[in-house]
């Protein structure tokens, strides 16, 4: 079989495959004798069809149809094989497939055209040796403090309040019921704006501008009338940018008790388990010192990332995209059943061609990045410690006992991860890493990838 490769964008390898004259001859009688063994024509028995009755009854061209499909594809396969070519994905025919079938005669030759994806080449400007900026995180103490009131609200017994009117931070029982006058129409009830013995907390931002803070100063058995409006973005659009008057009646008011901070106090909110206040201080600032360190470990590789796409030239296959956008989407997909939302109304045929159009330059970028710490490892020869993976591995292993996993899947995710932090934990020491104050850089917008994609489509649809 003779095969001359071309070069395409978008790195792919075209080919131009000269079939032999004995092979076009003999995948055309394998088809009729397939043809006669398979086919259920009556009056005949089955393998026992003769052949000019097959012709006659699917036709030269049905034939030819059914047996060029075979040989193309075949001849693809080993036209990969046989010039060793590195293809990834499906291939894709460029002779009109009618056109062959047209000129297709068994027992001559024939030559058709294809093209196959194959694995991108890559080139990195420069891979050292450069400066990247990156946020650096810091622990606020007030934080800590901050979370223990948190915590001493929730302990906090609920106490009945008589001799004084209401303030912020406290617990009310309300009756309220809301209408609004829609413009250039007449009043009407709030969609669900009434309510009896409601339990409200007298918090910041708690419901709608003026809803709290119009019972502020209530006392007990008071009613009036407390004016409240809408955010022009409400999610109900009949809504949005009116303002509704509620007939607000306090039933009763409570306020809170809060617990001293003391090691009863930790005792108490731990279960026993931290059974000091200084242990639960010492617990929480080390939790969120790990956060902190999670948050600035990623500010780092972000920083990292970036910088490699402003040196990377790499033209993308079509297999590679095709195949973020598909983990893209999935990924999204999942994201949104665990939140209870049916897929299945976002998802539809129509719409998933407008998702991935939308999320292809997040996939693009996500491709460059991968392969640009591909082209670092593979010109700093880097690779994974054999005994940490092993390590690791093992660890995986006796922490998911009993699970229903697939090993060799686990090494892949293992094997990636672990070359990934060698490639970063390389480019760290060979590049500078500026660690500027929280706030300091200006934050990427990205509005590519699929799960945002998915909310703008739906806003242009709604």
């Amino acid at each position: 079989m003779k095969v001359t490769q071309e070069k395409l964008p978008a790195s792919q390898i075209g080919l131009e495959i000269e079939i032999p004259a004995e092979t076009t001859k003999k995948a055309y009688e394998s088809t009729i004798q397939k043809f006669m063994r398979q086919a259920n024509i009556p009056g005949f028995r089955k393998g026992k069809v003769p052949r000019q009755v097959i012709v006659q009854r699917f036709g030269s061209m049905g034939i030819k149809a059914t047996s060029l499909e075979d040989l193309v594809d075949q001849s693809i396969k080993d036209a990969i094989k046989q010039e060793n070519i590195a293809a990834i994905g499906n291939f894709q025919l460029k002779s009109d497939f009618e056109e062959l079938v047209a000129n297709y005669e068994p027992g001559n030759a024939l030559v058709f055209k294809a093209a196959v994806d194959i694995q991108p080449e890559v080139k990195l400007a420069q891979h050292k040796g450069l400066t990247v900026q990156a946020e650096d995180v810091k622990l606020d103490p007030a934080r800590i403090e901050e979370s223990i009131d948190g915590y001493r609200k929730r302990l906090a017994t609920l106490v009945p309040i008589e001799d004084r009117a209401a303030i912020m931070g406290d617990v009310v029982v309300v009756d309220y019921h809301g209408v609004y006058t829609p413009e250039g129409g007449e009043e009407t009830d709030v969609p669900g704006g009434q309510a009896e013995d409601f339990t409200l907390d007298l918090e910041e931002g708690g419901f709608i501008p003026g809803f709290i803070d119009g019972i502020i100063g209530m006392n007990v058995d008071e009613t009036k009338d407390v004016i409240a409006t809408f955010p022009e973005d409400y999610q109900e659009e009949a809504l949005a940018g009116q303002t509704a008057t509620f007939k607000m009646t306090l039933k009763e008011l409570k306020g809170r008790e809060l617990p001293e901070v003391n090691d009863e106090f930790a005792s108490e909110l731990t279960n026993g388990d931290v059974p000091t206040i200084a242990e639960l201080r010492s617990n929480m600032e080390s939790n969120f010192q790990r956060e902190i360190d999670d948050r600035n470990k990623q500010n780092k590789e972000t920083a990292i990332l970036n910088e490699l796409l402003n040196h990377i030239e790499v033209e993308i296959p079509e297999t590679l995209l095709d195949r973020e956008l598909n983990y893209m989407l999935s990924q999204t997909a999942m994201q949104f059943q665990q939140q209870g939302i049916d897929v299945r109304q976002i998802f539809t045929q129509d719409m998933i061609p407008m998702l991935k159009e939308r999320s292809k330059p997040e996939a693009i970028d996500r491709i460059k990045r991968t392969l640009a710490l591909g082209e670092v490892a593979k010109i700093e020869g880097l690779k994974v410690d054999e005994a940490a993976f092993t390590k690791r591995y093992n660890d995986a292993l006796e922490e998911m006992r009993g699970e229903d996993i697939d090993p060799k899947r686990l090494k892949e995710v293992l094997s990636e991860d672990m070359l990934k932090e060698t490639i970063l934990e390389w480019i760290e020491a060979n590049w500078t890493l500026e660690m500027v104050p929280e706030g300091t850089l200006k934050p990427v917008v990205e509005e590519t990838e699929a799960s945002e994609a998915v909310v703008d489509v739906e806003s242009e649809d709604a």
